[in-house]
């Protein structure tokens, strides 16, 4: 479980999509699976599939092309009496009821017109139906008799529920291999629905996957899961919904929570066998729709899990299955074998920390002001601008728009596409500020490192030409490759920010963790220069003042370069709150660092807001100047080295 403070303490942990895909130019070979090119500019879906953004003609490459289901609104085609529609890829098909099959022999059908479905009569499709009635009769009676669950300890409860759910999923299959002629048999009540399919040709006619609907809950599975080939005859699937069976294996059953945390099941327990023989895992996943019991959650957090049965009990886990949707009314899941399955959530409160919330999004509303008034300084001070300059500049710009996009769009999970494209721009906003703190790193060496080398000047001529193909090209390259390996793990239900499956938030991390250290790195070589220089001086005071500047602004641009992000990994035991509180405040005032160190305690900067405040008289201009120049003055060196130190940095 995550913790609250990880949330608004990491902020920045945010990131991507194609943001850098979406702005290249579309051909027909960017159009996504199921779609094609139209005078060569936009794509469309083929026949039978709906784009997700609901826009008929489209050029997003991450677009993706859904099956429209013929059979739920709008559309909801009718099937005539005693059938029903059954969606299929790109198309649909009618069958009939249980207990019902066409006059022709066939088993499907287009529209109302062609449905001549007759109930069957014969003696074993009445025995089948006795049969699964007798089931789910028993079960009821069994899930509803509160004093057997009530006072049995919760280690026998679950050896119980265990029990029962493999003796109800051996006697449906059973049944329904009973009566292979019915290839579909259905029934239910208040308790628990159960409906089963049989496959007698090897999923000839079924094409690729089943679909099963009991009680507002749905299985697809690939027919050749259900087919066991070593094994003749016909083959079965069953899936089984239980109404009630929630309220006794419940959520304290699920072991990867603890004490704190407010969870709770909402969902019903559905069960999916297939048969003669039994097997668990599976070629290829199943995706389970589930209706949630409590309607519009406030909560995101979900959990698919299922029921992992051992030698003297049973517990919900979620190994195998994770989240593919979430919706009002709705969540799907996918998993890769079989079991009793569920969907848990967690209360929306549990992880909120409100005044770690509000220290976040006040300290980057400070920041975003600092940083914009950091920005005018660096245009329009002429008399700061340099090298230097020109990367806080580039610096400050980068935190302001990532800062900025962060506080007003990182919950805009609503349309996946646009969250993408959200969580696209922090990524590569966010690597482009920490490259340009590398290069301010590297820029704070060079300057250090030119007390005590005389040629210089090749060097920086060198930074000024690689500086904007490495800032904003390094982060561009690190963000197409990302989108182009996994789109599909750009942006969460939660938020708009990388998916940690995978491991895929290490296109984020990864190079911010080796910025940090390559940072850290330039300052203790900046520190171990300029005391080698500091100890070396004699009697030059301008000289050894501003060697004190330097050494004080190298510490301050450990907090501005991203060293103190290493304060995240101190987050855990007793002292976690407190690192938490220290990280996100130091990290969240990031722009205000930047305004502080280059703007506020620059000489040059303060004489320059005192100009713009009080302008100074002509005459004292031309004293200053005729000063400056008088045939009697003088550059001492310590005044030539004041005067390299503010050129080059």
């Amino acid at each position: 479980m995550q913790r609250p403070l990880l949330l608004a303490g990491l902020y920045i942990l945010l990131s991507l999509s194609g943001v850098m895909i979406q702005k290249s130019k579309s051909t027909c070979r960017d159009c996504p699976q199921n779609a094609f090119c139209v005078n060569a500019t936009h794509c469309t879906c083929n026949s039978g599939y709906t784009p997700e953004s609901k826009s008929e003609f489209f050029t997003y490459p991450l677009e993706k092309c859904k099956d429209i289901d013929e059979c739920k609104p709008p559309i909801s085609i009718y099937c005539g009496p005693n059938a029903e529609c059954q969606n299929a890829e790109a198309s649909f098909f009618c069958h009939c009821d249980p207990g019902y099959k066409l006059l022709s022999g066939k088993t499907r059908f287009m529209n109302s017109n062609e449905n001549t479905c007759q109930k069957i009569t014969s003696s074993n499709t009445t025995k089948g139906n006795k049969e699964l009635q007798q089931i789910v009769e028993d079960v009821e009676s069994l899930l509803t008799n509160k004093t057997l669950w009530g006072m049995e300890e919760k280690r026998k409860v679950a050896s119980k529920v265990t029990s029962i759910l493999q003796s109800v999923e051996s006697n449906v299959l059973e049944t329904a291999l009973k009566a292979p002629g019915q290839e579909m048999q259905r029934i239910q009540n208040s308790a628990m629905g159960i409906e089963t399919r049989v496959v007698t040709d090897n999923c000839s006619k079924e094409g690729k996957n089943f679909n099963l609907n009991i009680q507002m809950n749905s299985l697809d599975i690939h027919c050749n899961d259900i087919i066991q080939g070593n094994i003749p005859g016909p083959h079965a699937v069953a899936f089984i919904s239980y109404s009630s069976l929630g309220n006794i294996i419940n959520a304290t059953f699920f072991g990867e929570i603890n004490e704190k945390d407010r969870v709770y099941l909402n969902s019903q327990v559905v069960s999916v066998a297939i048969g003669p023989k039994r097997i668990i895992s599976l070629s290829k996943k199943v995706n389970l729709s589930f209706q949630h019991v409590k309607m519009k959650p406030l909560s995101k957090t979900v959990f698919c899990v299922f029921w992992e049965s051992t030698e003297k009990d049973g517990h919900w886990s979620s190994d195998g299955c994770s989240l593919v949707q979430l919706n009002e009314s709705h969540t799907i899941c996918e998993c890769t074998h079989l079991s009793s399955f569920a969907v848990l959530m967690a209360s929306a409160t549990q992880e909120e920390d409100p005044a770690l919330a509000v220290i976040t999004y006040v300290g980057l509303s400070l920041s975003l002001l600092c940083l914009f008034l950091a920005a005018l300084t660096f245009l329009l001070c002429k008399a700061i601008q340099n090298t230097s300059t020109s990367l806080h500049l580039q610096l400050s710009l980068c935190l302001f728009l990532a800062h900025l996009l962060f506080l007003t769009a990182i919950d805009r999970t609503e349309n996946k596409v646009l969250c993408a494209i959200i969580a696209g721009a922090l990524h590569y906003l966010y690597l482009a500020a920490f490259t340009w703190m590398l290069l301010e790193g590297l820029h704070l060496f060079l300057t250090a490192r030119n007390l005590t080398v005389v040629n210089y000047s090749s060097v920086n001529r060198l930074m000024k030409w690689l500086m904007f193909p490495v800032g904003y090209g390094v982060p561009a390259v690190i963000v197409v490759i990302s989108a182009a390996s996994r789109p599909h793990l750009y942006g969460t239900p939660d938020r708009c920010w990388l998916h940690l499956k995978q491991g895929f938030i290490w296109g984020f991390l990864g190079p911010v963790c080796a910025i940090i250290c390559v940072n850290f790195v330039f300052f203790l070589s900046v520190l171990w220069i300029l005391e080698r220089k500091f100890s070396s001086l004699n009697s030059e005071v301008s000289t050894i003042q501003n060697t004190r500047i330097l050494t004080l602004k190298a510490i301050a641009q450990v907090i501005i370069l991203g060293c103190t992000w290493c304060m995240g990994i101190f987050q855990v035991g007793p002292a976690a709150w407190v690192m938490a509180y220290l990280f996100t405040i130091i990290n969240s005032l990031q722009g205000v660092f930047i305004f502080l160190v280059y703007c506020l305690l620059s000489q040059q900067v303060q004489k320059w807001f005192g100009n713009i405040i009080q302008p100074k008289s002509e005459s004292s201009e031309t004293h200053i100047l005729s000063s400056r120049l008088s045939p009697y003055s003088k550059p001492s060196e310590g005044n030539i080295f004041s005067g390299e130190v503010r050129r080059n940095y």
